[in-house]
């Protein structure tokens, strides 16, 4: 093998991850289980192909090896170009230091790396870690358990940083051939080196293998694995190293990766192999032969690499399933027949306790005090307690969501805990064009922990992530809806040029003082100006959108300096009995001094319905001029007074109530130096040292930018401001907020909005009133990326590429176009799950720990079909029926869950009956009911049935 060919095979071993044969989680399972094939095909079918092409196409008896190591010099030079560290950068070459972007003729155009590609990046670390020991092929395991949370821990502050650590107790187990290694993740000193606990966790693990313990996982400890620097490194260490280091991979997922390849290939080969200058026609056919093997060579390889990559977008964009469905909700909106349940629970007790302090209510003559059990008059005492039904039964929960007569009426807001991308992908049927106002706070992307990108890619990641989020949020926004969004300097331009090239309208920019003149920023002021100033982006869907003015308190001759004319009504109606005077001369009837101006200007905002002055109107400039005030009504039904031929304006008409006085106003420009940003880290009864916003400044731009019922979404909810500021709005709005970490979710966004319900004043964590409003939230989690990659198990179906059977070829179309799409299709969508839908579970990364969770398949269509849902019921075992109406199509609809297992088509027609409903009438628009069925059924047009197999529409959804 020569070092051409031997490089061309490394530079593919890396792209397809064969160098991580021993992984066993993610999308290197897949990769490993399969590597035998993909190398069987690169030795069988790929390596032969350049020799078999070249032989092709030259004179019998030329000598091919130059010719051989000048293709795999190429394809090795082509393919590593666009491969960087895991991901696929789009970054068209001309030639060696020479790139090509796509151009269309705009007169402005913005372009980054990775603007062909969905940003997936959630985690620096392995979430999950498993590899298979290379000689007995058994399986050890890294497991996190018992990672904590960040509560009460302040990072800054404390000076602290995460680091993994062996866990001091029972840190190994094996159990079913397999060996479980746990680690925690937990915050420690930053002088902790992450290095020194490695060798510390080598040590231990070691010395667990003594006695012939763990016999079996020997080679873990005794296989070496050397570096040049560490000539003794064993196996242990590498996974160690490998586990603790930062995972610098998949950071994207290409949109058309097969589509960009061969324009490059066919770019390269034009550009970089055939010179049409220097080509000697004594050569012209080996020269022509390489160009062959090239082209051929190469669009195999990158047939599989789009195969690879088509296969991970399907995963990105399959719809994600509800893994978890609860409700937050004030005691005021719960029936009473349910308390005694809520007494019985002692998990809510101490849920209260830890976040409302309950145990320090102290009764009175009207009020119950503090007990243990709680009393209903304890709880009727408090109606602003909130109640959290992950804390109870499924069968309280269904007895609670089934009293609403309108759930998602009743419900004032949406909490989601995923990566924002799947939560807005899940939301468009239910919710296109319904959301008021985008009001965010994205990553500012400074270099630390607020957003990962790919080494030298910090701006182009920025820009994907923010530019898919943008076009689904986009999309959910009602015509004419405003989006707002906090940002610094770092990406400022970038994000205002990126709106631009979207459809976004009326995009301006609004400067807000964030900071004081004080800290680490006066430390180089002979070097840079300190910043104490943010921005905030503003845009529009529409070019016709309208907001409302925020006014601010202005002194009066601010604004009414020509108002120096004085009505006096006489105690009548009619016009023409008023009489006019000074404002001034008026002032001194009452005793005001109007050279003292603080009184001069008391005196004219009490008496401002009596002070005017009159404006041209061209309308009303024939009406007589004696001196006479009139009365009149404009043919718009406008009534106007009218003196001297010109309208009277009177002040009081044109001041605003602020803090409900009327006051002179003006409205606010594009510079805020007014919003509060001390103790704001204590907003909310949260902790937060850093980035958090003020309330203040989000109460502000939800008054300007929606209007009253609106929704408020925040696709990224940080520590739920936006929640916190459409409380405190005391409007209708609702909200609907995502937030991906499952730990700062919990602790930090679902904790607030459930304080600022219970109470609108806090203080070290514990409220400081019990004055709360009534409230009932939902709050959901989805599946992830991850997760729907930890579920795959593919059939292990090994292909034979050199068979002698002619088959050969079948196998190598099948390998290269639909093996994966093949032989994952139950792994994706099964419809085993819908025979008994309620024990459907998948397995989930809950605080870092892979473990089964149940699926809420009957939430999860609900957003599919984007059903506004009126009553959820469970009637009787193995069934749950559900009404609404859909956002789109405004559909009424039933949907009919049963447990198939349980449930005959005989007891479902049964069922119906009792029911009342009827297939044929016109009650229902659409009935969707899982599992064959017997019901009657009737086509609603050319195309459509009215009865639809739950599973049908389900798959249809969730991959469209």
């Amino acid at each position: 093998m020569t070092q051409y060919e031997q490089k061309f095979r490394d530079i593919l071993a890396e792209i397809l991850q064969l160098d991580q044969a021993e992984l066993d989680f993610g999308i290197y399972r897949i990769m490993n289980q399969k590597r035998k094939d993909i190398e069987a095909f690169l030795n069988n079918r790929l390596v032969p192909e350049v020799t078999k092409i070249l032989k092709a196409q030259t004179a019998a008896g030329t000598d091919i090896s130059a010719m051989e190591n000048e293709v795999f010099s190429h394809l090795a030079k082509f393919f590593s170009r666009y491969y960087e560290g895991g991901d696929f950068i789009s970054k068209r070459r001309y030639k060696d230091d020479a790139y090509a972007i796509p151009y269309s003729g705009e007169e402005v155009k913005l372009y980054w790396a990775n603007a062909d590609q969905y940003y997936i990046k959630t985690s620096e670390y392995f979430k999950n870690y498993s590899f298979v020991l290379p000689t007995s092929r058994r399986k050890v395991h890294f497991v996190l358990r018992d990672a904590d949370t960040e509560q009460n821990n302040n990072k800054a502050a404390n000076n602290m940083e995460r680091r993994f650590q062996l866990c001091e107790e029972d840190c190994i187990a094996e159990e079913n051939d397999e060996l479980n290694i746990f680690f925690t993740y937990e915050l420690m000193p930053k002088t902790t080196k992450q290095d020194a606990l490695v060798k510390d966790a080598e040590a231990k693990i070691i010395s667990s293998f003594t006695e012939g313990k763990y016999a079996d996982f020997a080679e873990l400890v005794n296989e070496k694995m050397p570096t040049e620097k560490n000539k003794e490194r064993t196996l242990l260490m590498k996974h160690l190293q490998d586990y603790t280091a930062k995972n610098n991979f998949d950071y994207f997922i290409h949109k058309d990766l097969g589509v960009f390849l061969r324009r490059e290939l066919d770019f390269y080969i034009k550009n970089e192999v055939m010179f049409l200058d220097d080509l000697d026609a004594t050569h012209i056919m080996e020269h022509l032969a390489q160009v062959k093997a090239i082209k051929l060579v190469g669009e195999k390889i990158i047939t599989f690499l789009a195969q690879l990559e088509d296969f991970q977008k399907k995963l990105w964009l399959k719809k994600k399933f509800v893994v978890g469905c609860d409700y937050c909700i004030t005691l005021d909106r719960i029936p009473r027949t349910l308390y005694p349940e809520i007494i019985a629970n002692d998990e809510q007790r101490k849920e209260w306790v830890r976040l409302f302090a309950i145990d320090e209510i102290k009764g009175d003559m009207m009020t119950e005090g503090y007990s243990e059990p709680l009393t209903e008059k304890f709880l009727e005492d408090n109606p602003f307690l909130v109640l959290d039904t992950k804390f109870f039964s499924a069968e309280f929960k269904h007895k609670l969501v089934g009293s609403m007569e309108k759930v998602d009426e009743e419900c004032n807001g949406l909490l989601i805990n995923s990566e924002n991308f799947q939560a807005l992908d899940l939301l468009q049927e239910k919710y296109r064009g319904k959301i008021g106002a985008v009001i965010t706070d994205p990553p500012y992307n400074t270099g630390g922990d607020d957003f990962l990108y790919k080494d030298n890619y910090a701006d182009s990641s920025w820009l994907s992530l923010m530019s898919e989020r943008l076009k689904l949020s986009y999309s959910l926004m009602r015509d004419n809806a405003w989006i707002s969004l906090n940002i610094n300097d770092i990406e400022l331009y970038n994000l205002v040029n990126m709106m631009s090239m979207q459809d976004w309208s009326n995009i301006n920019q609004i400067c807000v003082k964030m900071s004081h003149l004080s800290g680490m920023k006066m430390s180089h002021i002979d070097k840079k100006i300190p910043k104490i100033k943010e921005q905030i982006v503003t845009a529009t869907k529409g070019s016709e959108s309208t907001l409302n003015p925020i006014y601010e308190p202005c002194s009066w001759d601010d604004v009414f300096s020509r108002y120096v004319s004085w009505m006096e009504f006489n105690n009548s109606d009619n016009p023409k009995d008023w009489t006019k005077t000074t404002v001034r001369a008026k002032a001194k009837e009452f005793g005001v001094d109007c050279n003292d101006k603080a009184s001069f200007d008391k005196f004219r905002i009490d008496n401002a319905s009596c002070i005017f002055r009159t404006a041209v109107d061209d309308a009303v400039a024939n009406t007589p001029k004696d001196g006479l005030v009139r009365r009149i009504t404009t043919a718009q039904g406008l009534q106007k007074y009218i003196l001297n031929g010109e309208d009277v304006l009177f002040a009081s008409s044109y001041m605003k109530p602020i803090e409900e006085h009327l006051m002179p106003v003006q409205p606010k420009g594009d510079i805020w130096t007014d919003i509060g940003i001390n103790n704001v880290h204590n907003e909310g009864g949260v902790q937060l040292p850093n980035g958090k916003k003020p309330v203040k400044l989000f109460e502000r731009l939800i008054k300007m930018l929606s209007n009253d019922g609106d929704y408020i979404l925040d696709i990224f909810a940080g520590s739920a401001t936006i929640v916190h500021a459409c409380l405190n709005s005391k409007s209708s709005h609702k909200y609907i907020a995502i937030q991906s970490d499952y730990s700062y979710f919990n602790e930090k966004t679902l904790r607030r909005a459930e304080n600022v319900i219970y109470s609108s004043e806090w203080k070290l964590d514990k409220p400081v009133s019990r004055k709360g409003i009534s409230q009932c939230f939902k709050y959901i989690r989805l599946e992830q990326y991850e997760d729907t990659l930890n579920n795959l198990q593919p059939k292990n179906q090994r292909l034979d590429f050199d068979n002698g059977n002619g088959k050969g070829d079948f196998e190598e179309t099948y390998f290269l176009r639909y093996m994966l799409d093949t032989e994952t299709k139950g792994d994706l969508f099964n419809l085993e799950w819908f025979k008994n839908p309620f024990a459907m579970s998948i397995k989930t990364t809950k605080d870092n720990e892979l473990v089964d969770t149940h699926v809420d398949m009957v939430e999860t269509f609900n957003y599919l079909i984007g059903l506004n849902v009126e009553t959820l019921r469970y009637p009787k075992d193995g069934y749950c029926v559900v009404e609404g109406t859909t956002h789109i199509g405004n559909e009424r609809t039933l949907v009919i869950w049963r447990d198939c297992e349980k449930v005959s088509n005989e007891d479902l027609n049964e069922f119906f009956r009792k029911q009342a409903y009827c297939t044929t009438d016109s009650e229902f628009d659409k009935i969707y009911v899982n599992g064959d069925n017997t019901l009657p059924n009737i086509k609603t047009d050319e195309e459509h049935w009215k009865v639809v197999l739950i599973e049908e529409e389900f798959k249809k959804r969730m991959f469209e």
